[in-house]
């Protein structure tokens, strides 16, 4: 047994005591917020907070956490109210909310990436809403009501209450945690620009929605509307991270607005105001973040088309139509500047023997090699292309025939090197300069074929031939 204690402490190194310290401190203290908007049981509120914090704690580092929540909920309610027994029932309710709720969504909504699909996003929902929330809520209110601390016929109350709750505070909390701790951060300056634009609009329409920033004396205008037009733009303008930042913002200044009594859920009976409140924020938190993905899936979508459309599909290079664009637009940047740029017109030797005697696949890979040399031997201000079938082109902006010779000569040598490929492959190449062999798209690339043809029919065989046009 000492072994056995030995080895597991010997294994805790200092940044999991960390993580655990964290864990637990957050837990703890967003406890102790939640449970003063306790109203209609003092361990029973619609403001937690907490749940979200446990559950992106499993989702990222995984079950090790689950010390921390265990011992920050008993801490949290038993220095609260309840006794003992009843505190540590509900821990191990809210622990096996996150932890259940954690394998779950790891099962059926992708984990982490949950956020970044409208498919997941409400996957995730279903699975909170229906699955991991009323465990904690049945655990803790049993537990309460077996004790004498609630109420039976105050059951349904406080379950809604605390089902609520967890759920308002996973579906804000847990998203915002996860999308913040997960890259990429980089933004352009117009896009932090916006999300500045967006706060500095954001905090002042908080204020007079959910509190008294006009200083009426009616405190609860029907004004929750006035907040639709944000969410819609954090979330089809700028992403899924700022849309649940813009709601969880709205959130803490809602409910800071709605205890004070101020805003248009505010009823008779405080828990119930909090009821409606978290309503509208729960449907907003899933609104949000859907809509952010959805937007974010259609620009993938775009960009990927728009990829597909310019892409050759075998080799990864530039197909004809983005040829046909860059050297449009290298023309007319020469005929500005005057500098000249070199077109290469590759051509694969003996593609159909390769074909015939290994197989069209065989040929394929053949293919795929010789454009990979020519994307290494290139600038990253040059564009490789594949032309069609075994040929291929490279556009060299200012670049004269001495160097694109030098290019080609590049091309052949990586191809004539690549001796653990089989079979062996070469090229020949053809070259012409803008303007001395062309003056639109159509003559020169018809120029360097016809100087690639000539070489060919002049001297066949397998070894790399380089040639310019004149």
């Amino acid at each position: 047994m000492r072994e056995l204690v030995r080895t597991v402490w010997s294994q805790i190194t200092v940044r999991d005591v960390l993580i655990q310290f964290v864990v637990f401190a957050a837990y703890f203290l967003m406890g102790q917020l939640g449970l003063s908007f306790a109203y209609v049981n003092p361990s029973a509120s619609a403001v937690w907070a907490p749940a979200g914090i446990a559950l992106a704690a499993f989702l990222t580092l995984g079950s090790r956490v689950w010390p921390a929540v265990l011992l920050a909920a008993f801490l949290v309610n038993v220095t609260t109210a309840g006794s003992i027994v009843t505190s540590l029932a509900i821990a191990i309710g809210n622990t096996l909310e996150a932890a259940l709720g954690a394998y779950l969504v790891n099962r059926f909504a992708a984990g982490r990436e949950a956020f970044r699909s409208s498919n997941t996003v409400f996957r995730f929902t279903a699975i909170i809403a229906l699955c991991c929330t009323p465990v904690s809520a049945t655990v803790g209110v049993m537990a309460l009501a077996l004790s004498g601390f609630a109420a039976w016929a105050n059951f349904a109350t406080i379950w809604m209450t605390w089902w609520l709750g967890d759920l308002s505070g996973i579906l804000v909390v847990t998203p915002l945690i996860i999308l913040w701790s997960t890259g990429p951060f980089r933004r352009r300056w117009t896009e932090v620009a916006e999300a500045m634009s967006l706060l500095i609009l954001l905090i002042p329409t908080g204020l007079l929605v959910f509190g008294n920033l006009i200083g009426s004396h009616d405190k609860n205008y029907p004004l929750e509307f006035m907040c639709v037009p944000l969410f819609l733009w954090a979330a089809f303008r700028l992403g899924r991270r700022e849309a649940i930042s813009v709601v969880a913002i709205l959130s803490v200044i809602a409910v800071w607005g709605s205890h004070l009594g101020y805003g248009p859920f505010v009823r008779a009976s405080a828990n119930e105001s909090f009821l409606l409140l978290q309503s509208y924020t729960s449907m907003w938190a899933v609104v949000s973040v859907a809509l952010a993905a959805v937007v974010s899936e259609h620009r993938q979508s775009a960009e990927l088309s728009r990829a597909l459309a310019i892409t050759d599909p075998l080799t990864g290079l530039a197909n004809f139509r983005r040829l046909n664009e860059v050297l449009t637009t290298e023309i007319a940047r020469s005929s500005r500047t005057g500098r000249p740029f070199a077109l290469l017109f590759l051509d694969l030797n003996g593609l159909k023997k390769i074909n015939d005697r290994y197989g069209h696949l065989a040929g394929n890979h053949a293919l795929r090699r010789v454009a990979d040399a020519l994307r290494k031997s290139c600038r990253s201000t040059d564009t490789p292309a594949r032309f069609g079938g075994d040929e291929f082109v490279a556009i060299l902006p200012e670049t004269d025939e001495a160097g694109g010779q030098v290019v080609a000569r590049r091309v052949a040598d990586r191809v004539a090197a690549d001796l653990t490929a089989k079979p062996p492959l070469s090229i020949s190449t053809g070259i012409a300069v803008y303007p001395r062999d062309g003056l639109t798209p159509a003559m020169m690339l018809a120029a360097a074929d016809s100087v690639l043809y000539q070489v060919k029919v002049a001297r066949p065989g397998p070894r790399r031939r380089v040639a310019s046009g004149r």
